[in-house]
């Protein structure tokens, strides 16, 4: 019997899909799944093609050459520790497992060790475009051991979405990093879509727009110089019918948003190396708030904010507003990125920026013509810490930051909560002064734990015992 060229353990929709995708690249493929249900489906759909599923982990190992190279795609967590726990007695030296899926990289890490002490390669691999990326061609992120990634590299640039002809995968860097840099483009992805939903709620309750008019918006926007998947769809959600009631879907849809872990893992990373991210912080904040839907309607009988208000010139409103959504989308890249960079350092991945912005381009949900020029930045100053100090950059905010300031300062005084817009001001204003109150801290804590503090005319670390006299 032909030995298949891959395996993909879990077909699901995205399982499934990406099989298919690999299979019109011209790679045979072996599927398992452990449901005889999800195994027929992909049997029927891969009629006439070099594909067969299996509910048989054995017999899903014996069909694949040597090396294998088995591809997950299965939650994450412990179902993860299962199926390797299952393969391990069925693969041999030199056999690369590639977990597929949204785990963590911690997660992750602790897999390669522990897998290279049997000779198996274990990969991270970060794929995002959801089920039709999987299917037409997505980003991916693959990071590990680079003779595994080089084993895998061919068929991997065949599926991907390419942008003028380039494929948008490439080598993330060592150990975990593919799932690290999928992590970050994951809670930059929380982030745009929280200012996103920002702009909606300005734009219905201070501009008074219909579904049709904020469609017309979105639309527009998606034209300009804020072209990007996520403004796309927010553009066609608002044409969306209910199948149900006589509504547009978005209005039957509830106020409550839930947060997988990626966003969170960032923001606990963000904490331990160091890196500032604000506004994907108040984006993972901002998804918990919604969630407490009854006490938020507790709340909301009680506690009282500024009176309405109604824009009085709306298309003036429209642009400005623009301006500040594209100040938002700057800064969020320059906090997520600056993040890659240093943790990348921290970690020892060899991340190259340069190259995630590229691959970020196409296929994936994060893809926005801004990614064109934040590449080109890193092209130019590939030691760039942060593409706010870039030319092309630092004269864009600068530009658009009063547009950001009135945006904040009118959801303040219209009491309508705008977290990461807030967030992202707050972020560009600390980044900009080049004295902050921080002194003042570092003597409070001296104060009460002699925590020690620097000063401004010595190298050295102080420790001072203060004279005042605190009850």
């Amino acid at each position: 019997m032909d030995k298949y060229n891959y395996g993909m353990i879990g077909l699901g929709t995205m399982g499934a899909n990406l099989v298919l995708n690999m299979s019109d690249h011209g790679f045979s493929v072996a599927g398992y799944d452990k449901s005889v249900k999800q195994a027929d489906l992909l049997n029927k759909a891969a009629e006439g093609r070099n594909i067969k599923a299996f509910t048989d982990i054995a017999q899903f190992v014996a069909a694949l050459e040597l090396p294998r190279m088995i591809l997950l795609l299965v939650p994450a967590g412990a179902i993860v520790n299962a199926v390797i726990n299952d393969l391990k007695p069925l693969i041999s030296k030199d056999d690369i497992i590639v977990d597929c899926g949204n785990s963590h990289f911690v997660d992750t890490q602790l897999r390669i060790d522990h897998l290279a002490q049997e000779n198996i390669h274990f990969m991270g691999l970060g794929v995002s475009g959801g089920e039709t990326g999987a299917r037409l061609g997505p980003s991916i992120m693959p990071g590990g051991n680079i003779e595994a990634y080089k084993k895998l590299s061919p068929m991997l640039e065949a599926v991907s979405a390419k942008v003028n002809g380039s494929p948008c995968t490439a080598y993330m860097g060592s150990g975990a990093a593919g799932h690290y840099v999928k992590m970050v483009h994951n809670g930059i992805e929380y982030a745009i879509m929280q200012m996103i939903a920002e702009c909606y709620m300005l734009l219905r309750s201070y501009a008074g727009l219909n579904n049709n008019e904020l469609h017309e918006v979105f639309d527009t926007w998606n034209k300009g110089r804020l072209q990007s998947f996520l403004i796309e769809i927010t553009a066609a959600i608002l044409l969306q019918k209910d199948d149900t009631t006589d509504s547009m879907l978005v209005d039957m849809i509830s106020d409550t948003a839930h947060q997988l872990g990626t966003g969170a893992w960032m923001s606990q990373d963000a904490m331990a190396t160091g890196s500032p991210i604000p506004s994907i912080d108040a984006a993972v904040s901002a998804r918990s708030l919604s969630s407490m839907k009854q006490e938020r309607v507790n709340a909301s009988k009680i506690l009282k904010g500024p009176n309405a208000g109604i824009a009085k010139d709306r298309e003036a409103f429209i642009k400005q507003l623009e301006e500040a959504l594209y100040a938002g989308y700057v800064l969020t890249y320059a906090q997520g990125l600056a993040m890659l960079k240093s943790s990348s350092d921290f970690y020892k991945y060899g991340t190259d920026i340069t190259t995630v912005a590229r691959i970020w381009r196409g296929g994936c949900i994060i893809r926005a013509t801004m990614l064109e020029d934040i590449m080109e930045t890193y092209e130019t100053e590939p030691d760039l810490k942060n593409i706010l100090n870039g030319k092309k950059f630092s004269e864009a905010i600068n530009a658009s930051q009063a547009a950001l300031r009135s945006i904040v300062q009118t959801g303040a005084g219209l009491g309508i909560p705008l977290p990461s817009f807030s967030a992202n001001l707050g972020y560009f204003d600390s980044y900009r002064t080049a004295l902050l109150p921080a002194n003042l801290i570092q003597a409070q804590r001296d104060f009460f734990g002699a925590h020690t503090y620097e000063r401004t005319d010595k190298e050295g670390i102080f420790h001072t015992v203060w004279n005042a006299t605190v009850q």
